[in-house]
């Protein structure tokens, strides 16, 4: 499959899967909480189902040999060369609550690497995509090229994180250190962050207990626009775990100083 091909596949992806996830969006569905009462919410509808359905069937019928990882229905081939990451509403309490902070993430990766990676807003009409060298976004005034904002200072920081309360003890105060040290930060918007990020607009995400398809989508994504996404050990972060990024690598070491001090 050539450059372009590809392209048109991953954009199918986001598109077949956006057609079946939008409907639901900001009407009467159904709730379920994966938790079932022994952890935080932790809720899937009817839309998530529905996106990663869709992605799943496409890439079994373009590439049978790839392997795929998705939040609703597990892993297949897992220890194949080339591996599909998705996870289709990330932000699903956002979603629920009608809010539009929300996208479907498309990665890929190879050997354990992530190659590319597409984050799908369909209700926004915008799609953040890169490949580690480039990144672009996809929206309602076209194509532009995305790049990271240059920060050095946490003083002059904008921070983001989904909630603070989901992080535990240990790491709630190590986060609390580095929004103490930030000029401002902003909390729910899931991979929307991530796509402000490349796009300038945010200068750094700390995160923890992401799962793979919560992250690997978004690294192509940060790194091709120069921004950089490790753990707070500063080790690869398509594992998850717990996850910081940043537009520039002098805040990146900043932050991590300060949630491994």
């Amino acid at each position: 499959m050539s450059v372009v091909d590809f392209a048109r596949f991953v954009d199918e992806l986001a598109t077949q899967s956006g057609q079946a996830i939008l409907p639901f969006f900001r009407t009467a569905f159904a709730t379920e909480d994966k938790a079932a009462g022994h952890a935080a919410f932790d809720p899937v509808t009817e839309a998530d189902r529905a996106g990663e359905a869709v992605m799943r069937r496409l890439i079994k019928r373009s590439f049978p040999d790839h392997g795929i990882l998705g939040e609703e229905f597990g892993t297949e081939n897992p220890d194949a060369e080339y591996v599909w990451v998705l996870d289709p509403i990330d932000g699903t309490r956002a979603f629920i609550a009608g809010l539009p902070t929300w996208g479907t993430l498309i990665g890929l990766t190879r050997g354990g690497v992530p190659c590319y990676g597409l984050m799908n807003q369909p209700f926004t009409g915008e799609r953040f995509y890169g490949d580690g060298e480039a990144a672009h976004c996809l929206g309602p005034h076209g194509i532009r090229r995305l790049r990271t904002r240059r920060k050095g200072e946490l003083s002059e920081a904008i921070l983001h994180t989904t909630d603070p309360r989901l992080f535990g003890p240990g790491d709630r105060e190590a986060y609390g250190r580095v929004e103490a040290a930030t000029r401002l930060a902003r909390y729910g918007a899931d991979c929307y962050a991530y796509a402000m990020l490349a796009a300038g607009h945010i200068d750094l995400v700390v995160e923890a207990g992401l799962k793979p398809y919560d992250i690997v989508a978004m690294i192509p994504v940060i790194e091709g626009a120069g921004g950089i996404v490790t753990t707070w050990e500063g080790e690869p972060a398509a594992k998850g775990g717990r996850i910081v990024a940043a537009g520039d690598k002098r805040l990146h070491e900043a932050a991590l100083a300060l949630l491994n001090g």
